[in-house]
């Protein structure tokens, strides 16, 4: 479905075949999640030296763990012996290295291969050189974010930009101190939908009207369909009567010391390609992480971060909580029921756009050209 065949009004999606083709999947772990900077642990999740993480990165399971010197390493879940898996736990923590339950290969932290049965009498392996195979690694925010390319992007020109062209500036993130933020709660979603589902659910508001009736009573804007982020810097209103970004509209918490009179109560959303969502609000920051699993299964974990004295006073978190896990059974339950319909016939060729819907054609573009 050509642009050139809708009217003015609308624009093409993607045909259904994007959303359910195990190929294009497959092209989509190879060329945007194994290329780019994937957000995949809270840094503050592996506070003390040996404590790790797996997760899985496009078709990789990847460690990421803090070293002796505080520093964080990341690097492949493989056994450089005979391919073993080294991990199998999703999270834990070792005393000074990792061993592989296959032959004993022995590394450590920062992925140097320190022991080997019968080692001595090979003189000429180079331990660094038959380590694990090391990841790029970035902290940002609070979170480590790995990249598996031989060549990374630039992390200022991706991620950093995508937070710049939603906000308007690189700075206006600053003042909200994610990275100081401790984590309140975590839910994590197990959801049918393809990942770009998700993305493009996230950056559209024209269903909010429809689905999500606490979060229009407290931010009314969105009842007329144009997501915050659909303005550059824009950050969409608190109603009147409403006192905080909570459940029914009561006083939230204290408010985050840096975030700026312009800036309270102000809701903003920003997308960070591929696997992100940040929500920022005046006294707290909603975190999302996407883990694409297959064509039609996406793991999401949300994250609730707030001051630290809040979290530490036992403070009651559920209203705001409670709010955009709401928000997150609404979005996901409608993205499942639009996947069960990627590989009809009457998808074959794809939907459209309406106006309030067109940037969500860029992030479409955005996949073309890294997938074809």
């Amino acid at each position: 479905m050509a642009d050139t065949q809708l009217p003015a009004s609308l624009r093409a999606t993607l045909p259904g075949r994007y959303y359910t083709d195990p190929t294009i999947f497959a092209a989509e772990q190879a060329l945007v999640l194994e290329s780019g900077w994937f957000c995949a642990v809270l840094a503050a999740d592996i506070p003390a030296a040996g404590d790790f993480e797996t997760v899985q990165v496009g078709r990789e399971s990847v460690i990421v763990a803090r070293g002796r010197t505080g520093a964080v390493h990341a690097y492949l879940n493989v056994c450089r012996h005979r391919g073993a898996r080294l991990c199998t736990e999703e999270k834990g923590s070792v005393r000074r290295s990792f061993q592989c339950p296959y032959h004993a290969w022995t590394y450590g932290l920062d992925g140097t291969l320190i022991a080997a049965p019968n080692i001595a009498s090979m003189p000429d392996i180079d331990r660094r050189e038959y380590g694990l195979n090391r990841v790029a690694v970035q902290e940002w925010l609070g979170y480590v974010w790995v990249c598996l390319a031989d060549e990374p992007p630039s992390f200022d020109e991706t991620v950093v930009a995508d937070v710049t062209t939603r906000l308007g500036s690189p700075d206006a993130i600053v003042g909200y101190d994610v990275a100081g933020l401790k984590l309140g709660r975590r839910i994590t979603y197990d959801v049918a939908a393809n990942w770009k589902q998700i993305v493009e659910n996230f950056m559209e508001c024209y269903h909010c009207g429809t689905i999500h009736p606490e979060l229009t009573e407290v931010l009314p804007e969105f009842a007329d369909g144009l997501a915050a982020q659909y303005f550059v810097g824009h950050g969409a209103a608190f109603g009147e009567d409403v006192a905080g970004f909570t459940v029914d509209g009561s006083a939230g918490h204290e408010r985050i010391p840096g975030v700026a009179a312009e800036q309270d109560r102000r809701y903003y959303a920003i997308t960070v390609r591929p696997q992100v969502f940040v929500n920022l609000v005046p006294d707290h920051v909603v975190f999302h992480r996407m883990f694409p699993l297959t064509a039609a299964r996406t793991l999401v974990v949300c994250d609730w971060l707030y001051l630290p004295e809040v979290v530490d006073s036992g403070a009651d978190l559920d209203r705001s909580v409670e709010l955009f896990h709401r928000v997150n059974q609404q979005d996901f339950d409608a993205c499942e029921r639009c996947q069960v319909s990627m590989d009809s016939r009457s998808y074959a060729r794809g939907g459209v756009l309406v106006p309030s819907e067109h940037h969500i054609g860029e992030f479409h573009d955005w996949v073309r050209e890294r997938v074809g």
